[in-house]
């Protein structure tokens, strides 16, 4: 993810010339990524079962319901900040696709 200043911490797990992964955790209701646009495809894996509130650029706000270790996936250009709705903290770990697969 590019650089964003909110009060969730990210802490890159790996990183290589074709994908960076980092957790992120948020440790109390209201802990947020601050407003970012992601500049690559990525995968995200939730590690908890519970929601984040996702603000978008057009000034709504939507409530994603997670499950632990169901993964889902975004296309670069997702513009948004994420924020922990739970009274609990929670985590993810997000998989950016940082070139594409080389072709078989």
């Amino acid at each position: 993810m590019c650089e964003a200043n909110g009060t969730a911490t990210g802490k890159i797990l790996l990183e290589n010339s074709r994908m960076r992964v980092t957790e992120w955790r948020f440790a109390k209701r209201g802990d947020n990524t601050g407003w970012h646009k992601h500049a690559f495809d990525y995968l995200v894996i939730p590690m908890f079962d519970g929601v984040l509130e996702i603000d978008q650029p057009d000034g709504t706000r939507v409530e994603a319901k997670l499950q632990n270790g169901v993964p889902y996936d975004r296309k670069a250009g997702v513009e948004h900040d994420v924020i922990n709705g739970n009274d609990f903290e929670c985590a993810f770990i997000e998989v950016e696709l940082l070139e594409d697969a080389p072709s078989v």
